[in-house]
């Protein structure tokens, strides 16, 4: 295997100099770069990442930490960790998902291991100790979501104000003014005030009272199990709701599982949005579900730039932004032309 040493002899430069085209760390004329990576490539030499980095001061790894313990992984989630880590991989880092608990201990740790270059923190909470953790120490962070105040902090997130807004709108204008909310009141365990869930719910409320429609709030635990029992007495309990959303991507499929087995059909008998999903899961129910598609990889992607950005570049603006999910029709909501 060929060396360093064998690529300096080979192209007629210094160790030092193969150093400085390999890593960047100082400027080389251009004929004596392109003689140094043709010696590279005629002798077929493959830099070592780990030395690499260990020269640059960096490790180029990012860890993207997500609460595995408190809340459960869905698809969604997927399509974030998987575009975060395309998009890492085109500028040159490495991203490892991080099963972190809930808990700026690990933060610290974690941050002082001399690991990661930088954190990509989802599941926000509104009161969050990890962002006052990152906070405090000197690791380039970025989240996916954003506390109570987020002033001054590198985040993006989902509008979920204004997708909240838009999927009444798309009720109301099949004619529905009587509308239920199904979602996760409790939360996971430990995992309190989560951002998404309360920003939602908040804008549920608001948007009810000021329009002037008749709305519920029904809680319902994230799994299948608990989906389908509220789904089997879900007309018992709200003889007047003629059109849910659903905020609770793990119970949805259950929900209409449920509804189907009380006898309530959908959308003849109730109309059904779910937020905040995918493609994957929506084709899950039969109906296949109508839904507000979250933005996952272009949320993914942007997290990823916004971290690596404050890292190879902290002095640059802070990125605060938010993308509203995109509405897909389904078959769990009837035609704007079949309903009075």
């Amino acid at each position: 295997m060929a060396t360093m040493q064998d690529v300096a002899q080979h192209a007629g430069v210094s160790i030092a100099t193969v150093s400085f085209v390999l890593n960047g760390t100082k400027a080389v004329s251009e004929p004596t770069k392109r003689r140094v990576e043709s010696a590279m490539a005629e002798l077929g030499y493959r830099r070592n990442p780990a030395g690499s980095a260990l020269a640059r001061g960096r490790t180029d790894i990012i860890a993207l930490l997500y609460p595995a313990l408190q809340r459960q992984l869905h698809a969604t989630a997927t399509r974030f960790f998987t575009s975060a880590a395309e998009r890492a991989q085109e500028r040159g880092f490495s991203l490892v998902m991080w099963p972190a608990a809930n808990e700026a201990q690990e933060i610290d740790a974690l941050t002082k291991s001399g690991l990661i270059d930088g954190v990509l923190l989802m599941e926000v909470q509104l009161e969050d100790e990890r962002v006052e953790a990152l906070r405090r120490g000197t690791t380039p962070f970025a989240l996916i979501g954003r506390t109570q105040d987020p002033t001054g902090l590198p985040f993006v997130d989902i509008d979920f104000e204004q997708t909240v807004i838009s999927g009444l709108e798309e009720l109301v204008a099949r004619g529905h003014t009587s509308i239920a909310f199904i979602y996760d009141h409790s939360g996971p365990t430990t995992l309190h005030a989560y951002g998404a869930i309360a920003r939602a719910s908040r804008t549920f409320r608001d948007t009810i009272a000021q329009s002037g429609l008749s709305g519920v709030t029904v809680d319902c635990r994230e799994n299948p199990r608990a989906g389908r029992e509220v789904g089997e007495t879900f007309r018992e309990r709200y003889p007047d709701v003629t059109a849910v959303l659903i905020m609770n991507e793990l119970a949805s499929p259950g929900f209409m599982t449920g509804l189907r087995q009380a006898g309530t059909q959908v959308p003849e008998d109730l109309a059904v949005l779910s937020l905040v999903s995918s493609d994957t899961v929506a084709s899950m129910s039969d109906p296949e579900l109508a839904f507000m598609r979250a933005p996952a990889e272009e949320l993914g992607r942007l997290g990823t730039d916004a971290v690596i950005d404050r890292i190879t570049a902290p002095d640059s603006p802070l990125p605060n932004t938010l993308v509203p999910c995109e509405m897909v029709n389904g078959n769990s909501l009837p035609r704007l032309t079949e309903q009075a």
